[in-house]
């Protein structure tokens, strides 16, 4: 019995900018259909377009996927490496009498061109050597062009969009090696899926008409095609293609907002494919829900708000450990300052009290501020004015009454509800020149709360210093 062939799929960007995040997205999905599967999920680099491929480009396109947290088999492959392999291609489809050699000029295909817009006939070019005797061939220059079918149609059956038919005297006889040697992009794409056994073709719905040059290229050779399947791109919510008008593009801005990964899976999984209502949902999740029969063709829209919905409840279910890991890739990569061992202790602690309502890594910071700040404390302006003299003398009497208390939350609690009474204030009244002894501002995780994380001394230390403070 035949084994069952193992699913591969491949993200095949152009380093010519940042990784963008409809690209970022389709990688997430050939990532989750592969790695679900038992399947091989692969990165081909495609820097063909040697004016416009950088270095710089490229690291972008690692650095994006490996914050993404996709792992891709063995070494990325890079496209122009593989240009001879193309050029081989090329030529046994001219042996095998699929391809023809094709001397036209630029300017004699251009004149073509702007007599069939005068006449107001399809600009699709006919070479005329496509039939042409090969005695009669010239010495000189030529372009390899396929010798496309020119009656009936190219069928593409696609895992998203349904059978989609294209009339071949619709589709002209593409070039495949232009006459400097160097291979064009459909060829080159058709080559490396093959080569790096593809089976599935998951990628952009604006590669749809590619998918008829390409199908082409496959049946000439007698190669067996992939699965098609072409997603529907990403909008603004304005339903506009996506642009910066609508916010950050690049996968790695969402990193610089500090957005935790493992959100930004899930809301891009959520974008363009469904799984019933789900909105959120884990990454074992994805990966057992996941399937091409789930992705819409409608174009999906981009939703900020939904994003930091999302990112929210990940920040709540995440482990605490794997939060301060995020905190830590986020200063890194933002160029921060690293936490000092006691701030990443003390922040660690505060977790509990910090994560629950969060929306992103750097609203976390804000609110663990009072864990991270160092003394002396040098209240901001709002919180300042909570310590006047009348208060400073309370946080002298309060922190004698602490020296020797219970560091628990009930017993604290009753000691400064206690402290508060015997002035006759309400709790709240105290709560204000407290946030600022303790934490220098005046919004901040209950004072409770900060006392625990900081612990007796520290709390105390800071108590004294806004007691003695002058003014």
């Amino acid at each position: 019995m035949a084994q069952p062939q193992q699913i591969v799929t491949r993200i095949a960007p152009s380093p010519t900018g940042i990784m963008h995040i409809g690209t970022a997205r389709t990688a997430l999905f050939n990532w989750l259909f592969a790695r679900a599967r038992g399947g091989q999920f692969l990165l081909r680099i495609e820097d063909t377009d040697r004016a416009r491929s950088t270095p710089e480009a490229t690291q972008a396109i690692l650095d994006g996927m490996r914050w993404l947290g996709l792992d891709w088999d063995g070494e990325a492959v890079s496209q122009f490496a593989r240009v001879p392999r193309h050029a081989e291609i090329a030529r046994a489809m001219l042996a095998r009498g699929h391809a023809y050699k094709c001397f036209a000029t630029q300017d004699e295909i251009e004149a073509y061109r702007e007599a069939a817009r005068a006449e107001g006939r399809s600009t699709l070019y006919h070479s005329p050597w496509r039939d042409a005797d090969p005695t009669s061939h010239p010495d000189g220059p030529y372009a390899i062009r396929l010798k496309a079918p020119r009656e009936g149609a190219t069928v593409i059956d696609d895992a998203v969009q349904g059978s989609v038919t294209f009339r071949n005297d619709q589709l002209d006889d593409m070039v495949l090696l232009r006459s400097d040697g160097t291979p064009t992009y459909m060829l080159a794409v058709v080559v490396d899926d093959v080569d790096m056994g593809v089976t599935h073709v998951i990628r952009g719905d604006d590669h749809l008409n590619n998918a008829a040059r390409q199908a082409q290229i496959y049946r000439a050779m007698g190669w067996a095609e992939p699965v098609w399947a072409h997603i529907p791109l990403i909008h603004g919510p304005d339903g506009k293609k996506l642009s910066k008008r609508h916010g950050a593009t690049g996968v790695m801005e969402y990193a610089e907002m500090g957005v935790p990964a493992c959100a930004m899976r899930n809301y891009l999984t959520r974008l363009g494919w469904s799984h019933g209502d789900d909105e959120l949902f884990t990454d074992a999740q994805a990966l057992e829900w996941f399937d091409l029969s789930g992705i819409g063709r409608a174009p999906a829209r981009l939703d900020l708000k939904k994003l930091d919905s999302v990112a929210g409840w990940h920040i709540a279910q995440m482990d605490d450990a794997a939060l301060m890991a995020e905190i830590t890739g986020y200063l890194a990569l933002t160029g921060q300052p690293a936490l000092s061992q006691t701030q990443h202790d003390r922040l660690a602690r505060a977790m509990y009290c910090l994560k629950d309502r969060a929306k992103s890594l750097p609203e976390i910071l804000e609110k663990g501020q009072f864990a991270l700040t160092a003394r002396p404390i040098s209240p901001d302006a709002a919180a300042a004015v909570h310590l006047d003299a009348v208060s400073r003398g309370i946080l002298r009497e309060l922190t004698a009454q602490l020296q020797h208390a219970s560091w628990d939350r009930d017993t604290l609690e009753a000691t400064l509800t206690h402290a508060a009474e015997a002035h006759g204030l309400k709790f709240g009244k105290l709560a204000g020149p407290l946030r600022a002894a303790l934490a220098g501002r005046s919004v901040t995780p209950s004072v409770f709360d900060m006392m625990l994380v900081i612990g007796r001394e520290e709390s105390l230390d800071r108590l004294t210093d806004a007691a003695s403070r002058d003014g």
